[in-house]
């Protein structure tokens, strides 16, 4: 029985995670944490909830669990992530602490310096489907974000195919409000979103723009990755991630052949559907699930793909258990299908 504690419980990606490990067969939910709520009961903040204490994160008994999960702010994670592997408990970071390998482009991009900059170079990045081989040995493993799992399993297959690229990529992705975090903010309110469908953070300002352009570049075959534009909407949905992403072939693409190289490429993959030519990815096809549905569509010399992705779940808490299935042992789909 694998021991597990997770802080930062209290919001919507760490509530996620609670209530996978609680049916989880292989895990033991020792403590979960929260700095606003300590000492209060989860179920009292969630009516549907376990009945679990809520401790202070500095009071958490890192000896006694084989791995934490931080659902926590950036710097304030890399924090816990150091005291964690000191006590020698693996982690599964949900944060973007350890997910871009260059930390002067992390520091940059989250103004802050880098609290624990020498685990960089050592952290796993965890996009399950092609981090399966450092899995089972990594004591850190950087949960990548909800935008790139959507962009970059979309990508990936077309990517290392090496097909002529001739123009940048467009990623035009629309995000449910869960996204933006439980912390009241103007912008996320009810009124606000109700009636409403907005862009935001477009051009190069969104912060999960040099997460996806690391991966576009370690997934190309080519030294000259495509260019990349990055264009976030918010939904006026609880949850859910479409990203319609535009990619310019050269050549003579054949849809049949491109529907084919995804379909290869996620055969035997438990969370990645490819869906049969002629449909579109949606939300309703993931929304409450750990899965990624791709379709792929050729339009003149264009591939479309539509990926479609539950953000709090295949986006954070469920692809961060499909992490620690594969690094401890576990069947990949434990705690996460029915």
């Amino acid at each position: 029985m694998t021991k597990a504690g997770i802080f930062g419980a209290t919001g919507y990606a760490g509530y996620e995670l609670v209530k996978i490990l609680e049916r989880h067969e292989g895990v033991k939910l020792e403590f979960v944490t929260s700095h606003s709520f300590a000492g209060q009961w989860l179920d009292d903040l969630y009516p549907q909830a376990p009945h679990l204490l809520l401790i202070e994160g500095e009071t958490a008994p890192l000896e006694e669990v084989d791995v934490v999960f931080l659902a926590l702010p950036h710097a304030a994670a890399a924090a816990t992530a150091v005291s964690a592997l000191q006590s020698n408990t693996r982690v599964i970071d949900l944060s973007a602490d350890f997910r871009l390998k260059d930390v002067a482009t992390y520091e940059v991009w989250y103004d802050v310096t880098h609290p624990a900059p020498a685990l960089v170079e050592t952290a796993v990045y965890g996009l399950t489907e092609f981090a399966r081989d450092q899995l089972p040995e990594a004591d850190l493993v950087a949960n990548p974000g909800c935008y790139p799992t959507s962009i970059l399993l979309a990508l990936q297959p077309i990517l290392a195919a090496g097909l002529p690229i001739t123009g940048p990529i467009i990623a035009d992705s629309k995000s449910g409000v869960s996204g933006a975090g439980r912390v009241p903010k103007q912008h996320i309110h009810f009124v606000e979103v109700a009636d409403n469908f907005s862009p935001y953070k477009i051009g190069r300002m969104h912060r999960h723009l040099p997460e996806i352009e690391q991966g576009i570049a370690s997934f190309s075959r080519s030294e000259d990755a495509p260019m990349l534009i990055f264009s976030p909407h918010l939904l006026p949905v609880p949850r859910g991630i479409l990203s319609t992403i535009y990619v310019p072939l050269g050549g003579e693409p054949n849809a049949d052949d491109l529907h084919d190289l995804y379909a290869q490429a996620y055969a035997n993959e438990p969370f990645v559907h490819v869906l049969p030519a002629g449909q579109l990815a949606s939300l309703a096809h993931v929304t409450h699930t750990n899965r990624c549905a791709i379709a792929v569509t050729l339009a003149g010399n264009t591939l479309i793909l539509t990926s479609a992705i539950d953000n709090l779940i295949k986006g954070a808490a469920g692809q961060a258990v499909q992490n620690m299935n594969v690094m401890m042992g576990f069947d990949e789909g434990m705690g996460l299908t029915a």
